[in-house]
């Protein structure tokens, strides 16, 4: 194992041996080289007053090289913040924003200790990270029946997990806390779990309420005082589309700190939040740690970047920090938080209207881009007829189980696209062909 790597675990063993043991094996050998090409780079772009022939890009007139096609349409940025590779870690300023965003949106880490976020290429990246360095083989990764099917890929099919399910919802529609408790005391033989907190939920567009998010919490909580080391992750994908009265905040607040053998780990990112799903931005932080365990976590994360992608893309970067930091983003994001709202809001009214008498009913749903009927006949035969008879797009889950996306929708097409599911269902009930 490189001394660096070791040392990083030493760090982390001596302030607290359970997050130690909750790396795996690849996380374990992780590390970020201090004397290799970026060090180098580094300390040649402070020193190397005459010539830097350290940096692999090429250079004109003292700018990155580039083509005038493209920059053509990128005028409002210099260059430098476009063509040169971004640190594997992301932009420094970046970083140090969307920090300082998270804690005003999120009080409750307010006074909590927190690792600086390290850029991911969107939230996938960011979960796939925390799948390499604490994912082995055997490993339960603990998700509610209905998740994101990417959990599977990510932690199974790469890192050889078991998925770990519990009924997402109770006998009374509100989140299974109970359910996942016994999920994680069924791992107290292994003494580790990865548990998986993606609120608002993508299939069902659900965020639990205030008291729900303490029975999660308690949960988390006494799981470990029965000795199973947690790793607890907030998927945040669409953190801040929160419609109704349920928490406003992510959860990663109260876990940071819960107990020595959990570890709260935030992935987040503007691919949702700020509507740049094509800019790949994410973002990876770490919580209630010691100064210097939070570091070797970090250094540990940016070690896995440097060996997979190197750093992310920097363009996406600058257009995120610019527009973070200017006086119009809060208003133009509340504009849209306010369409989507209102998408949301129609969806549940049309469903409450008895327009559609029995032939479904839907799961709970408070935030987020999507919604789920429960159909009462099979629901990929009726998705195959929405196409082929009404031009409508959906996603069959399950045998009864249709994820609808009003986040894509027009608030007066909704009633239409209902009317249409509503017929096609109809036409699979009457067995039409």
């Amino acid at each position: 194992m490189n001394p660096l790597a070791q040392q990083l675990n030493e760090t982390l063993a001596r302030d607290n041996p359970h997050i130690a043991e909750m790396l795996s094996d690849l996380g374990k050998k992780m590390y970020l080289p201090k004397l290799g090409i970026l060090s180098q780079s580094a300390e040649a772009k402070q020193k190397a007053g005459a010539y830097n022939a350290t940096i692999g890009i090429a250079t004109e007139n003292g700018k990155p090289m580039h083509l005038e096609v493209i920059q053509e349409t990128l005028t409002a940025y210099d260059p430098k913040d476009l063509y040169e590779y971004a640190p594997p870690g992301g932009k420094p300023e970046l970083r140090t924003i969307w920090r300082e965003k998270m804690l005003a949106e999120n009080p409750s880490v307010a006074g909590k200790a927190i690792s600086l976020p390290v850029v991911t290429n969107a939230l996938t990246h960011g979960l796939s990270i925390v799948g390499d360095l604490f994912a082995d083989e055997g490993d339960a990764v603990i998700v509610p029946d209905k998740n994101w099917e990417n959990y599977e890929l990510t932690y199974h099919v790469r890192r050889g997990a078991d998925m770990v399910y519990y009924p997402l919802y109770d006998a009374d529609n509100r989140f299974n806390s109970a359910g996942l408790r016994d999920a994680l005391l069924s791992r107290k033989d292994k003494g580790k779990a990865i548990v998986l907190l993606n609120f608002p939920i993508n299939p069902t567009g659900y965020t639990p309420g205030a008291e729900e998010g303490r029975a999660i919490v308690d949960a988390v909580r006494e799981a470990a005082e029965a000795g199973i080391n947690v790793v607890a992750v907030t998927d945040d994908a669409y953190f801040g589309l929160f419609f109704e009265d349920s928490l406003q905040e992510s959860l990663f607040g109260q876990l940071c700190g819960l107990h020595e053998r959990v570890l709260a780990i935030k992935v987040d990112g503007a691919t949702k939040e700020e509507y740049v799903w094509g800019f790949r931005v994410g973002f990876i932080t770490y919580g209630g740690l010691s100064e210097a365990s939070l570091s070797a976590l970090e250094q540990k994360t940016i070690g896995n970047i440097r060996s997979t992608i190197s750093s992310g893309p920097h363009p996406s970067q600058t257009f995120i920090l610019r527009a973070l930091k200017s006086d119009r983003f809060q208003a133009q994001k509340e504009e849209k938080f306010v369409i989507m709202k209102g998408r949301a809001n129609k969806v549940k009214a049309l469903l409450d209207s008895g327009k559609y008498g029995d032939v479904w009913t839907y799961y709970p749903f408070n935030s987020g881009y999507f919604m789920c009927l429960n159909l009462t006949v099979d629901a990929e035969t009726v998705r195959q007829r929405l196409l082929s008879d009404y031009g409508v797009g959906t996603i069959a889950l399950g045998e009864t189980d249709l994820r609808v996306a009003f986040s894509c929708i027009e608030e007066n097409d909704l009633e239409d696209l209902f009317d249409r599911i509503y017929q096609a269902v109809l036409d699979v009930k009457a067995g039409k062909a």
